[in-house]
């Protein structure tokens, strides 16, 4: 991954292969941010003026190169818009310096080492900065780099593509302040695990199935003392885990739940995260039609979410416990899928009759989330992209949340605002519950059309145990983006609501939940 140094170097003293600042809108016209005084300096105090000569606005996201001027150890000056310049004394906001560097390290790709003089008026706004620039300059590279005996050789990998940017060093922080050191090992530790989460969902779904991520997640566990268990398909079906026996019996690839436990000896509390873990869904009997399978790998990105969540809290030593469920399964037609009108004995007793073999996320999390609750945790949060009704209501960028409990969900959702997910609170109207009657089983698998999304979280509901704090999180839309890159956020696997759930551990940690 691109390394993070915090530079004890001026703007005007840095030796880089560019240096990168913030401009942003003002009433009059553009204006030059904190942190490029020294390369305002160099342009005899025009930059703006420079600047708005080629097309500058200062709108966020908006990236503009130059050739630097005497007075500069780089060559290149890149000013990335940052948005509204913020009302009198305050700060620019965390987001939109996370969205800016990440933007910037977009357009460095192919260079060797940037400097990043925005705008830090806190640790908060350095660790921002750190985590746009590291995620911005992610790149899912694999599966290229073979080599063409037909093709010239080049020093890129195999389809010409540049590498990203190798190193940030970041402008204006104060490198010999445990706040600001600590912010930076933070931002590290959690960007990595989010790297870690994209490779998974980019990874294509002939290496990623059942088998392959729970060694992945064994692997990654012993390295960091994290406790794994790995139940396989004999374990499963000793243990009467019907839901995720039933997705998975039309693969080849059997079906998996893996437990991760991370335990600080000072914990005095518990969160149990329970993640969708399909490796690939083509719908099953309920086939999906084409042009809805192409992306489909990505149907684990809750799950993915959810092992990135336990090892950043495990790597940054949060006092509290922290549970991971991966629910793994691949949905696929065979002679031996579960079809549509069969009944499921699902791991709680309950039985479940299968309306739709394409809702079938909803049925290995219902496992997961019983067994999770077992141990009684004292909050559990699934995440999963469970339904297409839920980006029909947000869009492709936010994510809903569900809860047993509004306090909670309120929770949640403020914190993901502050972490910079999007997300948006959903209630869990009672009256939907009975489009999911059965008349052969306990309850039927899909319900009305219409609120799709919340009728996947009361099935869900059903799952928790009595008196246990409980959300959902449905990332169907931001799991996976198909557009053009922007901000810090990549093409594929985006690694969304890691943040979220890291930031609710470290509040748990700290007994701000209650």
């Amino acid at each position: 991954m691109t390394a993070l140094t915090l530079s004890t170097a001026g703007a005007a003293t840095l030796r880089a292969d560019a240096l990168v600042v913030g401009v942003a809108k003002g009433a009059k016209g553009l204006v030059v941010a904190p942190g490029a005084e020294a390369v305002d300096k160099a342009f005899d105090g025009k930059l703006a003026t420079v600047l708005e000569t080629l097309g500058a606005s200062g709108a966020e996201g908006e990236v503009t190169k130059l050739p630097a001027p005497a007075g500069l150890k780089v060559p290149v000056v890149i000013a990335v818009g940052l948005g509204p310049v913020p009302e009198k004394d305050a700060a620019f906001d965390g987001e939109a310096l996370r969205r800016a560097a990440g933007s910037a390290a977009r357009a460095l790709t192919g260079s060797k080492k940037a400097g990043f003089a925005l705008p830090i008026v806190s640790v908060e706004d350095a660790e921002a900065i750190a985590e746009g620039a590291l995620l911005g300059a992610y790149a899912f590279t694999a599966y290229q780099g073979g080599e063409n005996k037909l093709a010239p050789k080049n020093k890129q990998n195999g389809n010409g593509a540049k590498l990203p940017l190798a190193e940030v060093a970041l402008l204006g922080a104060k490198p010999r302040d445990k706040a600001f050191k600590a912010s930076a090992e933070r931002a590290v530790a959690l960007v990595e695990e989010i790297n870690r989460a994209r490779d998974l969902i980019n990874t294509p779904p002939n290496d990623l199935y059942p088998e392959s991520f729970a060694a992945v997640a064994t692997a990654v566990g012993k390295e960091h003392g994290i406790k794994v268990q790995v139940l396989d398909e004999k374990a499963l079906v000793k243990g009467g885990y019907g839901g995720l026996l039933g997705v998975g019996q039309g693969s080849t690839h059997g079906p998996r739940l893996v437990k991760l436990a991370y335990t600080h000896p000072k914990a005095e509390k518990t969160l149990a995260l329970v993640g969708k873990g399909i490796t690939y869904d083509s719908g099953g009997i309920s086939l999906k039609p084409a042009g809805h399978n192409e992306t489909m790998k990505c149907d684990m990105s809750g799950a993915a979410a959810v092992f990135a969540a336990v090892v950043a809290a495990a790597r940054l030593g949060l006092r509290v416990n922290v549970t991971g469920w991966l629910a793994l399964a691949e949905n696929m037609p065979s002679g031996n899928a579960t079809r549509p009108g069969d009944v499921l004995h699902m791991y709680s007793g309950k039985t479940v009759e299968v309306l739709n073999t394409d809702a079938e996320g909803r049925l290995v999390l219902a496992d997961a989330l019983t067994r999770a609750c077992e141990e009684n945790p004292d909050a559990i949060v699934d995440v999963a992209t469970l339904t297409g009704a839920m980006v029909l209501a947000l869009g492709h960028r936010m994510f809903g949340i569900m809860a047993n409990d509004d306090a909670f969900r309120t929770s949640i959702h403020e914190i993901a605002e502050e972490v910079g997910e999007a997300s948006w609170p959903m209630p869990l109207p009672a009256d939907l519950r009975k489009g999911m009657d059965s008349p052969t089983a306990d309850i039927a698998n899909m319900g009305e059309r219409m609120g799709g999304g919340l009728v996947a979280g009361l099935f869900l509901q059903e799952f928790v145990g009595e008196g246990i704090a409980w959300a959902h999180l449905d990332i169907a839309g931001p799991a996976f983006h198909e557009g053009a890159p922007y901000g810090y956020t990549p093409k594929g696997g985006t690694g969304s609501a890691i943040r979220t759930l890291v930031k609710l551990a470290e509040r748990t940690a700290a007994g701000d939940l209650g």
